[in-house]
This record gives C-alpha cells, structure tokens and sequence, in this order.
C-alpha cells in the first residue's frame, strides 16, 4: 500500500502536467503494484475519459479519482459475510501449497472467536504432516477444537467426519483446510470438489464459503490461480495474505475486476 501510494505522489508532485509524460509515469506506478495490464490500461482509460470532459481537471483530482474507481472496483464485488445459521457455518479453504491457508484459519478462528462463536477447525490437508500438526498448533493457541486423522486419510472423509461433529456439538463456524498441491492440478481439483459434495451430505447448503487464500508476492501468477480455482470450484471469495512483505497487492483488483471476486480478507504477518 505504501510503495503504491509512494509511487503515485511522486507522478504527482513531479513536474510533467496532464500530457503524455505524466499518463506513462501513472501506468508505470500501476504496474509496478502488480496491477496487471488490461486492469491498467482500463483505469488510465476511465481517468482520461474524465480529463477529456473536464481539460481543467489538476493531477490532483486525477488522484482522487484514480482513489475513486479502485474503490469501486472492490465495492462492486463485495457480499455480506455469511452469517450464523442455524447449524454449522461451513467454510472451505482452498489454495496452492505456501499461500497461508493454515495460517489464515488459526487468525480467522481467533476472530470469530473473540465475537462470540463456537469454532471448530478441520486437518483436510492430510497429505503433508505438517499441515495437520500446525493446524492442530493454531486451534490449541486459540483453545478450539480441532479434528484430524492420520496422514494419508481421505481428506473428505475427515471432512465429512468433521462436519458431523460440528453439526452434534452445536459449532458455530468449521473452517476445512485443504491441500494445495497433488499429482496434478487435475487430481487437487476433483479432490477439492469431493469434499464439497461429501459435506453437503451433512448439511445440504455446505460449504457456505469456499474461500481462496492466495500469497499476494506471487504477483500476476495470482490472476491464473484465481481463474484456474474459480473455473474449476466456484470461489466465493479471496483471501490475500503477506500483504506486508514486497508485494504490492494491485493484482487484487485484476481479480475483482475480472472475475468479480470479492475480497474478504487480508493478511500481514
């Protein structure tokens, strides 16, 4: 956010007015913040359409509209959160191996939490040890349960499992990790939708939110991650994390843009 915002005061307070110096420096600045070029070149469009009606319009202005249609953008796309039901509110975790799925659950069960529910985690990336023991880390560091099998299990079955212990204790909210990464895209994927049609056999509407956890320094490969999982799982939203690190995070509103994706949540740390 900084080095965006940095990179656009600059082309404003340098010394170039509203010609074509000035429109190549802004572009440059929507680029360099991972923006993507036909999101880009749509915002330049829409801030010139404007300068063209108004000639007299100051850079300044220039800004605050820039300000205006990114906001917009995100707006647009933006749903209620799903709120408590009356059983288990399910949510599906989905994305590639490193994005921070594990880490996003731990923060979000604190959260809802801290409001009030009852939450309950479930290990389904049980192919890798690791993901179950740092999911199991994260639900004792926020003192919810957490249920999980040996590594190998099939993962909808844990799911299934965990959905049906949600539903008998009551839980307000089941967050399903997932794995990110198996033989081929095609096996993750048809795995991810089995998981999905096995915990609608416990509560009809479940999943309630499949949401995409995406690493924000992986720059314009997030735009392909997106449309591959959305094509394939129908997201409901996106989750950016490590917002806080080199990445600029202007891919977000490629996303919201192209696919009409809201964004539900973002990650530092």
């Amino acid at each position: 956010r900084d080095s965006f915002a940095s990179g656009v005061i600059k082309v404003v307070s340098g010394p170039t007015d509203l010609g074509p110096e000035f429109w190549q420096e802004l572009e440059e600045v929507l680029l360099f913040a991972d923006m993507g070029v036909p999101t880009m070149r749509w915002v330049i469009a829409e801030l010139k359409k404007t300068v063209r009606k108004s000639p007299s319009t100051s850079k300044e202005e220039v800004v605050e509209l820039l300000k205006k249609i990114l906001l917009n953008v995100l707006e647009e796309t933006q749903a209620e959160a799903t709120s408590l039901l009356d059983g288990p509110c399910v949510v599906m975790m989905i994305g590639v191996n490193g994005s921070g799925k594990t880490t996003t659950i731990g923060k979000l069960a604190a959260i809802y939490k801290a409001k009030g529910e009852q939450v309950m985690l479930a290990a389904g990336d049980t192919f890798r040890a690791a993901a179950t023991e740092q999911l199991q880390a994260w639900a004792q560091r926020v003192d919810v349960p957490c249920v999980s099998q040996k590594s190998g299990v099939d993962p909808s079955a844990l799911a299934y499992d965990a959905v049906q212990s949600a539903v008998a204790k009551k839980v307000d909210r089941v967050f399903i990790d997932t794995a990110g990464r198996l033989q081929t895209n095609k096996n993750l994927m048809e795995e991810l939708k089995k998981i999905k049609r096995v915990v609608k056999k416990v509560v009809e509407d479940a999943p309630h939110e499949t949401l995409l956890v995406i690493d924000a320094s992986t720059g314009q490969n997030s735009l392909s991650q997106a449309r591959l999982f959305n094509d394939e799982l129908d997201v409901d939203g996106i989750v950016m994390t490590k917002l806080d690190g080199s990445a600029k995070g202007g891919i977000l509103f490629s996303i919201a843009r192209e696919l009409k994706l809201p964004v539900r949540f973002i990650g530092i740390g």
